[in-house]
């Protein structure tokens, strides 16, 4: 089997994919696939489902979910289902059985290795298999609790981390005419991310359009300031100052 959770939760039997219906059950498997191999105490997965306004009968209805949900996960052949009580609580063994985020994240660090041994055109390719998994927000429009929260912060992270990345292996690469539309659009969807300003202005200014990148950078100033008070950190002052002196450090080989 192979779990999916970036984006809506689905579990796919190669070509046929399933999905759950019923919220609360959805979030148990949610966070028992964030944490698998981990033993998720009773509680945790209560404090997912239901936060502090817990239902009379709380114990009674996870133990219901849990029963269904191993229901949905059996499959002819296995001897063994991958939820098991494990004391203190539950845990979702994963086996031979594959995790998308689990996936994602090696690859990430694929690309980021190569990205150390000047390998830019491996780690490219790291990174835009990466970014391939996502379907959709991680977990869709899956509300939880502490756990699920946490992850999801942490797989937008990842994936921010990602994209400049492959940003930046592009630039090493020399295609920062192709880079420029994807780096206007992920600064409208990220407006305080200051590395792709950054990588804006250096795409811009190796496509001959110095006057862009210079006027990238007064937009960068005008939402920090306006956003947060503050001023454009060093790597923009220093990449502004640059491109007003021409300096021939920023140019670029070919495009390969």
């Amino acid at each position: 089997m192979r779990y999916e959770i970036l984006g809506p939760l689905r579990v796919a039997d190669g070509a046929t994919y399933t999905s759950i219906s019923a919220r609360k059950i959805e979030t148990v498997l949610a966070v028992l696939l964030i944490r698998s191999d981990q033993t998720v105490t009773p509680h945790q997965l209560m404090d997912e489902i239901w936060g502090v306004n817990l239902p009379l009968r709380a114990t009674a209805g996870l133990h219901v979910y849990i029963s269904q949900l191993r229901k949905f996960l059996h499959r002819p052949g296995r001897s063994e289902n991958p939820i098991l009580t494990r004391p203190p609580g539950y845990v979702l063994l994963k086996g031979t059985d594959e995790v998308d985020f689990h996936e994602f994240l090696q690859l990430i660090a694929q690309g980021r290795a190569q990205m150390k041994q000047r390998r830019h055109e491996e780690a490219s390719s790291c990174f835009e298999q990466a970014l391939g998994l996502w379907r959709g927000p991680a977990l869709g429009d899956l509300s939880s609790g502490p756990i699920g929260d946490g992850f999801v912060t942490r797989m937008m992270e990842s994936r921010l981390e990602c994209l400049e990345m492959l940003a930046d292996a592009h630039l090493e690469l020399g295609r920062h005419r192709e880079l420029v539309g994807r780096l206007y659009a992920l600064i409208a969807e990220n407006p305080l991310c200051e590395a792709f300003y950054r990588q804006l202005m250096l795409a811009l200014y190796r496509s001959e359009r110095q006057a862009d990148a210079l006027k990238v950078y007064q937009t960068a100033r005008r939402t920090l300031d306006e956003e947060l008070g503050l001023e454009p950190c060093q790597a923009l002052r220093d990449l502004q100052r640059a491109i007003l002196a021409a300096d021939s450090q920023l140019t670029a080989r070919a495009a390969s």
